[in-house]
């Protein structure tokens, strides 16, 4: 066994899983008594463990790391031993196999690293195309998806992102869309985006000759928000692609629609990401709001994902709110879309408040124009509305992501809460510093 316990939940699961057993891991410093400590609370509970490993921690190197088997039958006492494991010993625990339903937590990543695992397992591959696409019968198409896809597939974390030499097609294609849309920019966009826009244009080569580099762009937006694009291969799952907004890393396209039809595109290109999406991650306030959406995903339960990813449809996809007396569009597939976007402020669909709880649930068509959208107060305001939405998913924990360290802290015990508290209180007494020296 090695690395950090989360990331190497689903090999403990599939390798030593067994019907009749419980498995836990949990860490503890490195001082004499601390295992015994902990041994003899499942001793006063008449437990018998039957197996014990022990590694040094690669997360902190003054605490070494136990993986323990129990017998199923001493599942009735195991929620207090947890629990009293980690309150009053301040041991980290992460349950393995107990068949409990609430406890029962899917993997998700803890470092930035950690979305190297999924970043390729991809719902359909970038080169596979249905019968109905623009450019399904064009071979040179094909093709031309599958270089970009390859691309995205052979990426890791920390490399640059390769530089694409775009034909006079694409970016011909690229042109059109970016004429029409930018006109339409002033009267129907939100401030965020209008104000974001020139920049792009100035430090980022935005022009109607010339498709920007995601490389570039990504370096931008980690200047703004502290966000980075990541070239993806195709379509990953709503959890994945969510856990990825948790560490402030977008999964985006390489490739463009079919020259066809410039005007639309059964699924996200780089004209949809360089467009609509990219303006808004570098605003302060939206990259924290679509952070927020990304930490609630992690280990919640697959029906409320479903919900999560229903909720970011509805405000980063297709989300407008209000901006004094008017209403402007945010969502990257309205800033993207030539005809929504007019549609969209028309009176034509329905329009009604942000409300979660409702939002969560609505159903809607993936190709077609929304009958309803939803309009947002501020991103502050959809911030704190998601923040709350995050804390009626059941899961044992609540997490922090460290953007010094990339890694997600997982809030599960008295040692975790101490740092975090800590952390608050050095912060506030900057701020307070600051507020005496300007009053």
């Amino acid at each position: 066994m090695n690395g950090d316990p989360f990331q190497e939940t689903m090999y403990i699961e599939e390798s030593t899983y067994k019907n009749d057993m419980i498995s836990l891991i949990f860490s503890l410093k490195e001082k004499v008594g601390a295992l015994a400590t902990v041994l003899r609370i499942f001793e006063e509970k008449s437990i018998n463990l039957t197996h014990i490993e022990s590694r040094p921690s690669r997360v902190n190197k003054d605490e070494y790391e136990f993986f323990i088997n129990l017998d199923s039958r001493n599942s009735p006492l195991l929620t207090d031993i947890i629990k009293t494991l980690r309150n009053e010993i301040g041991v980290t625990v992460h349950e393995l196999s107990r068949k409990k339903k609430k406890d029962a937590v899917p993997w998700f990543p803890r470092t930035i690293q950690d979305l190297d695992r999924f970043a390729n397992q991809i719902l359909s591959y970038g080169a596979e195309l249905d019968a109905d696409h623009p450019g399904f019968k064009d071979p040179v198409y094909r093709a031309r998806r599958k270089e970009f896809a390859d691309i995205a597939y052979n990426y890791r974390h920390g490399q640059p992102i390769p530089k694409v030499t775009y034909t006079e097609e694409e970016k011909k294609t690229w042109g059109t869309v970016f004429r029409e849309l930018k006109t339409l920019y002033p009267t129907h966009a939100c401030y965020e985006h209008n104000h974001v826009f020139p920049l792009l244009e100035k430090y980022c080569g935005y022009r109607e000759d010339n498709i920007p580099q995601l490389e570039d762009v990504s370096k931008f937006l980690q200047t703004c928000t502290g966000f980075r694009l990541r070239p993806v291969a195709g379509l990953l799952s709503s959890r994945d692609f969510l856990a990825g907004l948790a560490f402030r890393v977008f999964h985006s396209t390489q490739y463009i629609r079919h020259g066809s039809k410039p005007m639309y595109t059964p699924e996200p290109d780089v004209c949809h990401e360089l467009l609509g999406h990219v303006p808004l991650f570098a605003d302060i306030s939206f990259a924290q709001f679509s952070q927020e959406i990304g930490l609630a995903s992690l280990g919640a339960p697959d029906e409320y994902i479903e919900k999560i990813a229903t909720v970011y449809w509805f405000t980063v996809e297709f989300g407008l709110c209000k901006e004094g007396d008017a209403i402007k569009a945010y969502g990257a597939g309205l800033l993207s879309s030539f005809g929504e976007l007019q549609y969209c402020l028309s009176d034509k669909p329905e329009i009604q408040s942000l409300n979660l709880e409702k939002t969560s649930v609505q159903k809607y068509p993936v190709t077609e124009f929304q009958p309803v959208y939803y309009v947002a107060e501020s991103f502050k305001n959809a911030k704190e509305k998601v923040r709350r939405f995050a804390s009626t998913i059941p899961r044992p924990f609540s997490v922090r992501y460290n953007p010094y360290t990339q890694r997600i802290e997982v809030l599960d015990n008295a040692k975790q809460l101490k740092n975090l508290a800590e952390s608050i209180s050095s912060e506030m007494g900057t701020l307070c510093s600051a507020l005496k020296k300007i009053a």
